[in-house]
Order: structure tokens, then sequence, then C-alpha cells
């Protein structure tokens, strides 16, 4: 069987919520500009405990406003079974049908109350107690592994409690090394895994960005890439050159060998990404 054709794959992108009224209106336009690549759905990232609850809850209407498909972030750290169902009816009047099911970081100082919810399998399976299959539940993978497992075993146990719980599809954390992606994929199938896990991309803009938060969120970045990247010292010019062809090649490969489409963290930022979209022939 002939692999369908990658346009055919649809893309989506992620956001997150600006604190300004002009962050707003210049998001809207990067939407605008990354809307031309006729995405399955934006999403919307939310702190935990609620912390951008009324910024998250802004971008989901103004998205499901400019008539495209809205996914917010829901993290449970810090809410209360009841929180999040009244913050599913809230989503749910709005139109949304399409849930991030995550259990989010712990802040500090926040203890695991009475009745929070302490793991996205128990967030999956309110979401689905409650709602049966009014909205679609994606979660999170991570094909490096979540920095604070305890073994990768234990990481992929965690990951098909998740599916089994319910979950429709997964977006993964972002990496550069599209081999622990195929791994990760063939190791939660043989565990009898069946639903799509969309790779997560990160386009580079700036080499010390990433690596500060690549060792915050355990994402690899090649060595090879970053002696390279460090190399170029302050010339964003060739940093930028060189990004865009390590990140657009490993996007080609996803898609030619199987990934069932893409997700974007865009940071905002409509150019880098869709740069990448381009080259891939969207």
């Amino acid at each position: 069987m002939n692999a369908p054709h990658q346009h055919q794959k649809k893309l989506s992108f992620e956001f997150f919520p600006t604190r300004t009224e002009q962050g707003r209106a210049k998001q809207v336009i990067t939407r605008k500009q990354l809307s031309q690549f006729n995405p399955a759905f934006f999403s919307c990232t939310s702190g935990a405990g609620g912390t951008t609850r009324e910024g998250t809850l802004q971008t989901i209407q103004d998205i499901l406003s400019e008539g495209i498909a809205a996914a917010p972030h829901l993290p449970c750290i810090g809410m209360t079974a009841d929180e999040i169902k009244v913050l599913l009816n809230e989503y749910k009047a709005m139109g949304v049908k399409h849930i991030v099911a995550l259990r989010g970081d712990i802040p500090s100082g926040i203890g695991f109350g009475g009745d929070g919810l302490r793991y996205a399998n128990e967030l999956v399976e309110l979401i689905k107690n409650e709602h049966g299959n009014d909205f679609h539940v994606e979660v999170a993978a991570y094909p490096e592994f979540h920095p604070q497992a305890r073994s990768a075993e234990d990481d992929l146990n965690h990951f098909v409690r998740k599916v089994k719980a319910g979950a429709d599809s997964a977006l993964t954390q972002y990496f550069f090394n599209a081999d622990a992606y195929f791994r990760f994929v063939d190791d939660v199938q043989g565990r009898g895994v069946d639903i799509p896990i969309v790779p997560g991309i990160m386009p580079i803009a700036s080499f010390t960005k990433l690596a500060r938060f690549s060792d915050t969120c355990g994402a690899e970045i090649p060595r090879w890439l970053r002696l390279k990247l460090q190399s170029y010292a302050d010339d964003t010019a060739a940093i930028k050159a060189l990004a865009l062809d390590v990140v657009t090649d490993m996007c080609e490969r996803l898609l030619r060998e199987g990934a069932p489409s893409l997700h974007f963290y865009t940071l905002n930022q409509a150019g880098l990404v869709s740069t990448i979209c381009q080259r891939l022939g969207y």
C-alpha cells in the first residue's frame, strides 16, 4: 500500500496565551499567516493550577472566532475534579471539541490536595466518563522519556496507561533525533497502543534559549548539532540557515516514514514555521 501523499497529512500549531492586548493582536496576525497551511487545529497552552486560565480561554475564543478548530491544554495539577468539570463544560459551551490532557508541571508549594488529580490518565478518564466522545482527547508523549521518569520502562508504562484510559491521540515533546521517535512508536505499539502519535516540532531560533529549554524538559540536542550551533556564536543568519535545514530534513523523514502529521511549537512566531511548511511543500 502506498503511503498517502504527505500533503494530506494535516499540520497543527501551538500558541501560548499573551498577557497584553498588543500581544493578542500580534497573535491574530501570526495565526492568519499559519492558517494558509490549512491546519487541523491550533492549540493553546495553559499554566498549571489555572495560572493562565483567562488568557487560555481568551485565546481559544479568538481561534474559534477565526473559524479554526481550537484545542486548549488542560493541565490537571492543582485543580480539583469539580473545577475541571466546570472548565470542561465551559469549553464545550464554547464549541471546543478537542482537549490536550496533561498532568502539568508541579509548581513549588502545591501539594496534592484531597481530590486533586495527580496524573494525566486520571484526567483522561474523567473527561471520557463525563463527556464520552464529545472531546477528542490528546495526551503527551516523550520519545526521549520524561525528565522525571524513574526509568524508560516506567515512562512507557505510564504512557500506555494514559492510552488505555481513553486517549484518542498523542503529541510528542520536541526532539531532534527522528530515531528516538520511531523507536518510541515501535515500543508502545508493541504494548498494544494503536493511536496516532504526532511528532512535536520545535523550530530553532536561538541556540542559547533552545539549550536552556532542552535541558529543562529533557529533550536532547544531538552533540554534532550542539557543537555546530555553538561554533556560530552570535551569527544568527548561520544558526537560522542550519537549523532550518536540520528541522526540515527531519520533518521530511518523519512524514515519509509514517508520522501521521506534524505539530509545531510556534512560540507565537510564524516566520520559521512558515518557512519549514513551505519547504515541505504545504
